[in-house]
């Protein structure tokens, strides 16, 4: 009996499609490895010279962030979790990860569904992942995102807040054998 699909190495003129969900599994294993590190260090700490870059969708119903850092960054932002955070939480059943940082010297509470965070990286071994942000029905800021009371102060640049571009971090997944 002949086999109709031709398997044989190099040959991806026409790669099979797969009944299976493999993206759809990698990605949340993915995602499950990067709550498992944010969730270790907010029981441990950071150890040694680990740091988080973490990118997330600013324009998705559920991200409670500051009105200036939304106008500052409408669509896409990078936060930095190294020696200045605090109260770092992932709530699994919620599925929101938050975080205390301080941008411009006005600490604000940072509360971001997973399924708006696209990257996150540890620089420090070179670990990086990309994920798929979950769109929404509506994307735009809701109304019950919180304003701080701090909210009308001046970014000043803070050097203790770092927002990065992940671009040269960014990994897409597994290659194809």
């Amino acid at each position: 009996m002949a086999d109709d699909n031709d398997n044989t190495p190099g040959n991806d003129a026409f790669p099979p499609t797969s009944l299976l969900p493999y993206d759809q599994w990698l990605e949340e294993a993915y995602r499950d490895v990067m709550l498992k590190a944010l969730e270790h260090v907010s029981r441990e700490g950071l150890a040694g010279e680990h740091h988080f870059y973490l990118t997330f969708r600013t324009d998705l119903s559920g991200v409670q962030i500051p009105d200036r850092l939304r106008a500052q960054y409408p669509h896409e932002m990078t936060i930095v979790l190294q020696h200045q955070f605090w109260d770092l939480n992932v709530d699994r059943d919620a599925g929101i990860v938050s975080v205390g940082l301080s941008f411009g010297g006005v600490g604000s509470i940072l509360v971001i569904p997973v399924r708006a965070i696209t990257g996150f990286a540890d620089p420090s071994i070179h670990f990086n992942l990309h994920f798929e942000a979950v769109e929404d029905e509506d994307i735009a800021p809701t109304d019950d995102t919180p304003a701080d009371a701090g909210d009308t102060a001046e970014a000043q640049g803070d050097s203790s807040s770092q927002v990065v571009s992940l671009d040269a971090f960014r990994r897409k997944g597994p290659s194809p054998a």
